[in-house]
């Protein structure tokens, strides 16, 4: 499966220090799937433009089923990726970033400063991440069976999970 990973930082885009999100994307995406992973790796300032010519080049160009981003959330004037994201959904899908602040918020109080949000692109699903490794590692496990069923509906394929969650049936 084609997956992109997006790291938003002004700092390792200028070579201030090294990408260590982006790595970390890979280490968890990969830990969770069966099959290999073939990863497009894009390191951007946090230039809104650039990210969203990123995104319609990734979904709409390279037919990635997946575009992960990570950074660019909190609130601060230079963060700008869940508004690049918004600009080029079709569909926003804002459960992601509800789940991983939820249980962000039980470890940091301020997990509820992040603005995180996913959504589908044509048959590409957009998922905004925190920008530090340590919350990667804590919020992409959450999501990964969201993301499998994602796949399955706007791509057409469900990616094999290490491990399966099964459905339980929705209780009124």
């Amino acid at each position: 499966m084609k997956v992109a990973r997006i790291t938003l930082s002004d700092r390792a885009a200028n070579g201030t220090y090294a990408d260590e999100s982006g790595p970390e994307i890979e280490r968890v995406t990969a830990s969770h799937f069966t099959e290999p992973l073939e990863w497009i790796r894009v390191l951007l300032p946090d230039d809104r433009a650039q990210l969203e010519a990123a995104f319609i080049r990734l979904a709409d160009v390279e037919h990635c089923p997946l575009i992960i981003t990570t950074g660019g959330t909190g609130p601060s004037a230079r963060d700008i990726t869940p508004e690049a994201t918004r600009a080029v959904l079709e569909k926003e899908l804002p459960g992601f970033g509800e789940v991983m602040r939820l249980h962000s918020y039980e470890k940091v109080k301020t997990a509820i400063l992040s603005r995180a949000t996913a959504g589908v692109r044509g048959r590409s699903l957009i998922i905004n991440l925190p920008g530090r490794p340590r919350a990667i590692g804590e919020c992409l496990p959450l999501i990964v069976p969201a993301i499998a069923e994602a796949l399955d509906h706007i791509a057409g394929f469900r990616p094999g999970l290490v491990h399966e969650v099964f459905k339980a049936p929705c209780r009124p």
